[in-house]
């Protein structure tokens, strides 16, 4: 019996399918508290604004890595290609829907809970714009990689690899402390 690649077709549907009834579950949850009304609402959406922000910055820190050892690969090599699947499915299965469900129960908790009012909002949605421009760079280096046009090195890679966090650090204060 020959063993199936996990960077084949066939894996890659089922991870795909998988996806999708993970965001179908996610977004039913979602359906269900906004019908249900319940009085603490907002907890629930900022719960789940929390795990999703926190799989957007577990892809953002991964991703980096995956670009630190794929500057080391030989273009065309089974290494590079595997690379290629790794990145190409993490930015689209966990990154991107990760990033927007951020985005989309962030900006209802500043409307319906903040009224999209304080410095210390403003502030954080600056610094989230900041991640987004950081995630979009990461998702065209996904697509030069793919390419094999990938002109950064490993070091270039590695300091990229601290912009999320950096965000990350400020993002937090300024949303527990909200010093202005």
């Amino acid at each position: 019996m020959k063993e199936e690649r996990q960077t084949g077709s066939g894996p890659g549907r089922r991870a795909r399918l998988r996806a999708v009834i993970a965001l179908s579950l996610f977004a039913a949850l979602l359906i269900g508290l906004f019908v249900w009304q319940p009085d603490d609402l907002h907890l629930w959406i900022k719960a789940l604004h929390i795990i999703a922000v926190i799989s957007w910055m577990a892809a953002l820190f991964y991703m980096p890595r995956l670009f630190i050892y794929h500057t080391d690969a030989a273009p065309g090599s089974v290494q590079s290609e595997t690379f290629k699947v790794m990145e190409r499915r993490l930015l689209k299965v966990i990154m991107n829907p990760a990033m927007m469900i951020s985005w989309m129960l962030g900006l209802y908790l500043a409307w319906s809970v903040y009224g999209f009012s304080g410095g210390w909002l403003h502030a954080k949605l600056f610094f989230v714009v900041l991640l987004t421009l950081v995630h979009m760079h990461f998702s065209r280096a996904v697509r030069a990689f793919e390419r094999d046009e990938n002109r950064r090195d490993a070091r270039y890679w590695r300091l990229m690899n601290e912009a999320p966090t950096l965000l990350m650090i400020v993002i937090v204060i300024l949303v527990v402390v909200k010093p202005f």
